[in-house]
């Protein structure tokens, strides 16, 4: 993530800072001097260094893309602040909401379980229930795709907008996040 964020700095440094877009009231320059004070508040309010750059990241994004929108003579700093505060109050109400709709599934599948099979084969897929709730919600995707839903981790990279790699790294997580929650029962 901290790569996509220098990427962005690389752009922006390599389109002759000076640069002023037909429509933009503030300067490449002066939304790149931003950054540091861009990537402490967004530290400050995520807590994990690789959110908060992915928070500066989109926010000198939508602040590029919105450039006709920023009234000159105003301060950019707030402008971009507010732009940066607001994306983070996004991801947090998205991220709760689907933490939500998850427990709530996790709940509806223990009291859905048929009890006419109790057999050792139902219990295990009792138990894998079980652990999978147990994971984080990407890695518990990563492993449903790849493991259950038999894709290729091409097609589930695509899926989760992620690189092949990114889903090789949570599926092998997800499989040792689970190795360790069964043995340690």
């Amino acid at each position: 993530m901290a790569d996509r964020l220098q990427e962005g700095v690389s752009v922006l440094k390599r389109d002759k800072l000076e640069h002023r877009s037909a429509t933009a009231s503030f300067s490449r320059t002066d939304l790149l001097a931003l950054i540091p004070a861009l990537r402490a508040f967004a530290r400050l309010l995520a807590r994990d260094a690789t959110l908060a750059d992915d928070l500066v990241q989109e926010t000198i994004l939508r602040a590029l893309a919105k450039a006709d929108l920023f009234t000159p003579g105003t301060n950019l700093k707030a402008w971009t602040f507010s732009i940066l505060r607001n994306l983070f109050l996004e991801q947090a109400r998205r991220k709760q909401k689907e933490q939500e709709v998850l427990d709530h599934y996790a709940s509806n599948a223990q009291s859905h379980l048929p009890n006419r099979q109790n057999g050792p084969d139902r219990e295990a897929i009792r138990d894998l229930d079980h652990y999978l709730w147990q994971l984080s919600p990407l890695l518990r995707e990563a492993l449903v795709l790849i493991g259950a839903q038999e894709m290729t981790y091409e097609e589930a990279a695509s899926i989760c907008e992620v690189s092949v790699g990114t889903m090789k790294t949570r599926v092998s997580r997800a499989r040792a996040e689970l190795q360790a929650l069964t043995q340690g029962d």
